[in-house]
């Protein structure tokens, strides 16, 4: 439906003019919720790469990473006419993927599909990655500190910014990144040392 939405919001946008007009979040949640449904298609196109780009390094993988974006695009447009703060869909959306990315990750736990933890394996498993892997480091942070990792620093969003979205506390976000920083050294140095 969303990839749907995108193509034939082109059409539409290039029918009225829209291309050469940036409209606000706010003003295309307002179209979608006046029954201008293919307007819908202009937000997915612009967070989509950016989306993409995040649930891909949170989850591992592009496939499930599309699969969460799809459905964390439903779940939003879905939820358009309850969501009140209109002109900042990108903080809003960004909970909506995170929470589906979550759910995911709690399922393929369910089923066995993960990795073990690398927290609670012994050191010399860590030498069985390739070197120089930076997607490999990450996924070996636990869940929040990934999930903060990437938000300040591949999403280059700010502390305040990032504690609106998680809810969380702006110095357990800062403890949270020296946590993984600390980890990803440590792992790096491991390593080295092998």
């Amino acid at each position: 439906m969303v990839g749907h939405i995108a193509r034939n919001s082109d059409r539409k946008a290039s029918g009225e003019g829209l291309c050469h007009v940036t409209l606000t979040d706010g003003e295309v949640i307002a179209r979608v919720l006046a029954g201008e449904v293919d307007a819908y298609g202009i937000l997915v196109e612009r967070y989509q790469r950016r989306f993409t780009r995040f649930a891909t390094r949170l989850l591992g993988n592009r496939e499930d990473a599309e699969e969460a974006l799809q459905d964390a695009f439903l779940r939003a447009y879905r939820a358009l006419a309850r969501y009140q703060d209109r002109q900042r869909f990108g903080p809003w959306f960004y909970r909506i993927l995170v929470n589906r990315c979550r759910s995911m990750l709690a399922q393929r736990r369910r089923r066995g599909m993960l990795e073990r933890d690398l927290s609670r394996e012994p050191a010399s498993h860590v030498t069985r990655e390739p070197d120089g892997d930076p997607a490999w480091l990450l996924r070996h942070l636990p869940l929040d500190q990934r999930e903060v990792f990437l938000l300040r620093y591949v999403e280059d969003m700010s502390f305040e910014d990032i504690a609106a979205l998680t809810g969380v506390g702006v110095s357990a976000l800062k403890m949270r990144v020296k946590r993984g920083l600390d980890r990803l050294r440590r792992l790096e140095q491991e390593r080295e040392d092998a």
